[in-house]
């Protein structure tokens, strides 16, 4: 598998089933050249003219297995929830 394999697949937390977003970047160990963290970048706020929301950072430890489709994690990272309001909502 290469890296560009592992990236752009969709991290589901199978604790929780939520879908935490698509793995975009990893991160190494100097000390050992290993894998430890893989990042899923947040969300882009008014298009990105404003930044983006914090970056998720899950440990490789935390990885169960790597689907084809897919990355199943079981971690108690979280991404945070947008809270959506209607518009008769007070």
């Amino acid at each position: 598998m290469t890296l560009y394999e592992l990236c752009r697949r969709d991290v589901i937390n199978v604790a929780t089933g939520v879908n935490m977003g698509k793995t975009d970047d990893i991160a190494f160990d100097e000390a050992t050249a290993q894998i430890s963290h893989i990042i899923i970048y947040g969300r882009l706020r008014l298009f990105g003219l404003l930044g983006r929301e914090e970056n998720l950072s899950i440990p490789w430890t935390d990885i169960r297995k790597i689907g084809d489709d897919v990355i199943l994690v079981h971690t108690d990272v979280e991404p945070k929830q947008k809270v959506k309001k209607g518009f008769f909502s007070v």
